[in-house]
């Protein structure tokens, strides 16, 4: 079964850090994207990061630039995000999610990866992250 799963989310306080785990499992994901989405209550979904193994890249939103990591690790099949510097707004519901054209994880062209029309392969269930102020 082709799956992702998230882990990792929790309550944390204002300035701190997290990391969020997503496992693949049936399938291999380093000739995908992976990309990283929350949800706040509300709110519409936001694409905030993606890599691609294949291609070299990554890429982030401006909202997470320089407080959020995204990385690899490919012998566990998984793909992290470190999470520093927290503040109440990144309060949401994290979701890992996959797709085919690994090259979309790019500065040019993640904004149809993050696009809300835009059908990714695999989606996680996701994981709530709370930031307390």
């Amino acid at each position: 079964e082709v799956q992702l799963v998230e882990s990792g989310g929790g309550l944390v306080q204002t300035g701190g850090s997290l990391r969020l785990s997503c496992a693949a499992s049936g399938f291999t994901f380093d000739d995908y994207a992976i990309a990283w989405f929350r949800q706040a209550p509300g709110k519409e979904r936001e694409g905030i990061s993606c890599i691609s193994t294949s291609a070299g890249t990554t890429y982030y939103a401006d909202s997470v630039k320089g407080r959020f990591t995204i990385f690899s690790d490919d012998a566990k099949n998984a793909v992290y995000l470190q999470m520093s510097d927290l503040e109440p707004e990144d309060t949401a519901v994290y979701y890992c999610a996959a797709d085919r054209i690994s090259t979309y994880c790019s500065a040019t062209y993640a904004y149809v990866l993050f696009r809300r029309e835009y059908g990714m392969d695999v989606w996680g269930k996701g994981t709530l992250v709370t930031v307390s102020s």
